[in-house]
């Protein structure tokens, strides 16, 4: 029964990262070529984060009350309509405020994710008497991420060389199999969803935040890990969005496929770093302190990519600073499983995806800033 659950969180996982990288090494391209400058483009992924940002807490509550496989459903079927909403905006020209406001609905797909498979990965392999640690699985699974990122990345790019509009087209047909997968697969197994009736909705969204806090920012181990998350995102997204334009401008030349190889490049050192967390933790020996050395990797060369590309600019910095990224990414994939492990361990059942949830809005803030702030910069 355990075997069956992680495979299949590990299918979803996959197949979501498939869909959702199909389009990241081809995001700024595709608005940029939809009439909008770089700043409205930073200003638009700020907007799609602040969606993420306000729905966060409400979607964990739906995920702890009727259900992680409803709240799954939930996500998928909003982002096949506003990934084809895209698709649209671009075709018939409908400008930035339609960009902005079909992101923040691409935002609340998102949070109907967040969380949810995680909590049910968890409260399914407590329920079936699974007593390993958890992390070699959020490993594995982040694994699956890398994977389906490479070969959704590579995929985009090389169908964004022949027209920007196919990668979103594409993602749209990755979900239907995914919902089927989903609403077949996902068995509620360690967790009893309850009925959310519209009238209680406000007092039940009131008391599991109130958990929420108690058990995330309130809660002396995990407060540290929500406030790393606000600042550590302010930069990550931020980056995230821009290095595809900055990557080809110090190369000097406007190959899209580039773009593609390097989010491929990408997606193997995540799983690189996600290979390395055994041998990390045991050479570090605390999960903080994983943590730890795992944001200051990151810091130090997000830094020097931008202080080389600002003080050297050309072809040859190009591969100085995306070796630097790589790295950046290796460092990155290290600290993912270890800090779903971290949290799931300080969280009860009933306030799981909820306090999950909590984390990414902290995130999604940190996002928010500094895509406005560092996008306005840019400009």
């Amino acid at each position: 029964m355990s075997a069956r659950i992680i495979r299949t969180y590990f299918a979803i996982t996959f197949l979501f990262n498939l869909a959702m990288s199909l389009i990241w090494g081809v995001d700024t391209l595709f608005k940029l070529g939809a009439g909008l400058d770089i700043f409205q483009v930073m200003l638009t992924n700020a907007a799609f984060t602040a969606g993420s940002m306000v729905f966060e807490i409400p979607t964990g509550v739906v995920a702890d009350t009727v259900g992680r496989r409803v709240s799954l459903l939930l996500s998928l079927g909003t982002l096949f309509i506003t990934t084809l909403l895209y698709v649209g905006a671009a075709w018939r020209g409908w400008g930035f405020a339609a960009f902005c406001w079909i992101s923040v609905f691409l935002g609340l797909g998102y949070t109907f994710y967040t969380g949810a498979v995680d909590a049910w990965l968890v409260d399914a392999l407590k329920a079936t008497g699974y007593s390993a640690p958890l992390e070699p699985v959020f490993a594995r699974g982040q694994m699956m991420f890398g994977v389906g990122m490479l070969l959704g990345t590579i995929s985009g790019g090389l169908l964004g060389q022949i027209h920007l509009y196919i990668p979103y087209l594409v993602r749209a047909g990755v979900v239907i199999p995914l919902f089927v997968l989903a609403w077949f697969g996902m068995r509620e197994v360690g967790f009893t969803p309850r009925a959310l009736e519209l009238r209680r909705a406000p007092a039940e969204l009131r008391r599991l935040f109130v958990e929420g806090m108690d058990y995330g920012l309130h809660h002396r181990v995990v407060r540290p890990v929500m406030l790393a998350s606000l600042v550590t995102m302010s930069f990550m997204i931020f980056g995230f969005y821009s290095w595809q334009k900055y990557f080809l401008d110090l190369l000097g030349k406007n190959l899209i496929w580039v773009n593609g190889v390097i989010s491929s490049l990408v997606g193997l050192a995540l799983i690189a770093g996600n290979a390395l967390v055994p041998r990390v933790a045991r050479a570090v020996g605390t999960r903080t302190g994983v943590l730890t050395l795992s944001i200051a990797v990151q810091a130090a060369t997000a830094t020097a990519c931008g202080a080389l590309g600002l003080l050297a600019p050309g072809p040859v910095t190009f591969y100085v600073v995306v070796l630097l990224y790589l790295v950046y990414s290796v460092a990155l994939g290290v600290s993912m499983p270890v800090k779903q492990g971290y949290l799931n361990a300080h969280i009860p059942s009933a306030q799981r995806a909820t306090v999950i949830s909590l984390d990414a809005f902290f995130a999604s803030l940190g996002g928010v800033v500094g895509q406005t702030t560092w996008g306005y910069l840019a400009r």
